[in-house]
Parts: structure tokens; sequence; C-alpha cells
């Protein structure tokens, strides 16, 4: 719980995490081993550098300071100097009297207070004018005298190669890590994408690849694939079946009231209507499960051509809000027919009815609104799904079905990876159905 604020700065991909768990070991191991390069080589060998090079300062300004007189001390400061490869100058023309140094020098930070203590006297120290040499003015007996040397001497040379060979090495290593993740990764990648396209109705080639665990995860998926096309297939056939033996004596049947002169053959052919049409609505229901792949279509031509279907056939439907969209990856038929359904639905249980159009980048919304009664809050789980009734919430009298008209929504919402919500509608009054379908 403490760690929870961490999530919303954690890549969403798998390989963005997968990156992270590769960088962040890398990134860790650089700071550890600079800090440890950093102490060792900026502090331990330029403070003991700085202290060699002192104890020859200090022997340079005693033998300056033991000279008999100034001529001395001039030749004794040229001579001693070179020895040991320092310029010195004495007096010196332009005494320095206060440090200086570049703000990244940081095996400064360490020369100038070593020379302070280790020599004393010390009026000022330049390391920022020229950051290839050390320029001192120390206080001796005969006045300031100057003493230059090279900066070698006090701090390693190129101390920068060792953290840039561990870089350089930190991002090859990390690349030909995240290579080797991505080729791992991939398969579990295919996998998704052929769960989600499965998911959707469609069933595309693949096959298992990858680490031991990814191919076993793939080959059950196979494994359920296969089993539940059998009995997608085995419930089509079955219910195609059915229709087929029950359509030839229905057929008979309406043939003979046709001709009968009984009162009440209206009434019975009106029987074996409703039982033609409870063929037609399980044929529907079977089909979803088989349903074609999407391809491009006019999601607006499709809701006027459903609204003017049901305009023919009398019903009081009214066009509301549609936002433009030329062209989405759609299954026209499939959408149609849930169209279809929920507007029979409002048209069933209400007096009018209203089908709307919301587009969004990422979804397409196809809204369809009734006066009629509704539906209870706590029913519309239960009148999603199959074969179910609700004879207390929706009015039965002015229609029958099979309670298959939500379902075959639902799916074709699900196959094209959105869903079907039900909701009170604030305009009219009755039922809402957003049938949300994603672009």
């Amino acid at each position: 719980m403490t760690f929870t604020w961490l999530k919303r700065y954690v890549p969403k991909s798998l390989y963005g995490r997968a990156f992270i768990i590769l960088l962040l070991p890398v990134v860790v191991l650089q700071v550890v081993v600079s800090v440890a390069f950093v102490q060792r080589l900026f502090e331990d060998v330029t403070r003991q550098l700085t202290g060699n090079v002192a104890y020859e300062l200090r022997y340079v300004l005693d033998r300056i300071d033991a000279a008999p007189d100034v001529e001395t001390a001039r030749a004794t400061a040229r001579v001693v100097g070179a020895e040991f490869d320092i310029i010195a100058r004495l007096p010196d023309p332009a005494p320095l009297t206060a440090n200086a140094r570049r703000f990244y020098d940081l095996s400064g930070r360490l020369v100038i207070p070593t020379l302070n203590d280790r020599l004393g006297g010390v009026s000022g120290i330049d390391l920022a004018t020229d950051d290839g040499i050390v320029d001192l003015t120390a206080r001796t007996a005969y006045g300031p005298l100057r003493l230059t040397f090279d900066r070698d001497r006090v701090s390693a040379q190129n101390p920068h190669q060792l953290p840039v060979i561990m870089v350089l090495t930190a991002l090859l290593m990390t690349v030909v890590a995240y290579l080797f993740m991505k080729n791992q990764l991939r398969p579990i990648k295919r996998l998704g994408d052929a769960a989600a396209a499965f998911g959707r109705g469609r069933s595309v080639a693949y096959h298992p690849s990858g680490a031991q665990e990814v191919r076993a995860a793939g080959t059950a998926f196979l494994d359920m694939r296969a089993r539940i096309e059998r009995q997608i297939e085995q419930r089509t056939m079955m219910l195609s079946g059915i229709s087929h033996d029950l359509r030839t004596p229905l057929t008979r049947l309406n043939l003979g009231l046709e001709l009968s002169d009984d009162p009440d053959a209206p009434a019975m052919r009106r029987d074996v209507a409703e039982m033609r049409g409870m063929l037609d609505a399980f044929l529907d229901f079977a089909r979803e499960g088989t349903m074609a792949a999407p391809s491009e279509a006019d999601p607006v031509a499709i809701l006027r051509d459903v609204v003017e279907k049901a305009r023919r056939g009398g019903g009081a439907v009214a066009e509301g809000r549609v936002d433009p969209l030329r062209s989405a990856m759609l299954n026209p038929l499939a959408v149609g027919r849930a169209l279809e359904n929920l507007l029979g639905n409002a048209l069933r249980y209400g007096s009018t009815a209203r089908v709307s159009l919301e587009v969004s980048e990422r979804a397409l919304v196809y809204v369809v609104e009734d006066d009629g009664p509704g539906i209870p809050a706590e029913a519309r789980d239960k009148a999603m799904r199959a074969f179910a009734r609700l004879d207390d919430a929706r009015n039965q009298n002015s229609g029958a079905g099979v309670g298959l008209g939500l379902a075959i929504a639902q799916d074709v919402a699900r196959q094209h990876g959105g869903v079907l919500r039900l909701d009170r509608s604030e305009g009219m009054g009755g039922l809402r159905a957003d049938l949300v379908l994603a672009r």
C-alpha cells in the first residue's frame, strides 16, 4: 500500500515494464560503482599525489628561507625548482590572493585544502585559468613566491575514462538484453493478439513459440479455441436442424389455416407466425458465434438503414444526434441485426424510439432510447442473458419474444471489442441501450 503511488509512473505495456526491469539494475550498478570510483580515485589517489607534491614544495620553500640573501634565494628557487620540474619565480610578479577552481573540477576540491594544510603560508591557488597546471603563491622570508607545475602531478590522468567505458558497456549490454527480451516477449504478444481476435469472433493463425511456459500457454489456448469452436458449431447445427425440421410442419399448418373457415384461424395464424419468429431468433443467436471478420463499413449508413426499415414497418422512430464518421472496422450485418433487435425491443415496449450515434477516439456508441417502462437497475444484468424474460419489468401485451434480442446485441458488442450497457433514458424516460463498439 505504501508504494501504490508508483503505479502512476510504471509503464502499462509489457515491453515497457521489461525495459525498466533491465534498466534499473544497470543504473543502480552504475551509481554504486561510480561512487566507489570517485571516492577511491578522486579522493584517495588525489590526496596521496597532492601530499607527495606538497613535500617537494615544502623542501623548495625551506631551501629558499635558508638562503643568506635575496640573490641566493632567487638562484636557489631556480635550481631546486628545476630539480622537481617546478617553475619558481621570486618575487611573484602578480601574487595570488584567493583560491580558484572550475565548478566541475572534482579533484580540485581536494587539491586546494591539501596544499594549504601541508604547506602553510599559501595566499592563493589557481586551478581555473589553465586546467593543465597548478599556480600558487606562497610567502617566504624574501617575499611572495610563485610556484607552477603540471596538474597531472596532483590528480589522476584522464579520470573520465573508467566512467565512460562503464557507461558505453552498460548501454551496449542494455541494448543486447533488450533485443533478447523483445524476442522473448514477442510470442506472448502474439498469444495475446490471437486471444483478443478470438474474443472478437475472428480466428487468426497462431503457432505456439517462445519459452517452454509460453508454448504451454499457447497450446492450452489452441485447445480451448478448438473446443469452443466445436461447441459453437454444434450449437449452430442443432438450432439449424431444429429450425429446418420445424419449418415444414409450420408451413403446412399455415397453409391449412389459410384455407380453413374456422373463426379461430386468424389467431392461430398469428401463433404460427410467432413460432416462425422464434425460430428466426434462435438462428440469429446461433449465427453470432460464427460472425464474419469485420471490414470497412459506414456506421452512419447502418444506423439510417435500420431506422428506415423500422419506419417502413410502422414504427415511430426519430433520429437523434449522429456524429459524422465515414468508415470503421465493423461487421455491418451483425451490427445492423443488433440495432434491429434493440429498436424492436424499444418499439415493442414503448410507443416511440430514438436512435443516435456518438463517436469518440476509441469507440463508437449506438444509443437506442424509448419511452417505455424501462428495466430496473437490479434486473439489467439478467435482461441481457439468453432466454431471459422480465414480465414484471416490461409490458408483454404488445408483442412476444424469446429473450434473445439483448443477448444477441451483447454478443455483437463483445465480438467488436465493446459492451452493451443498459440505463435509464434521461430524455425519453424509458430504457437507454448503448451498443459500444471499439474502433
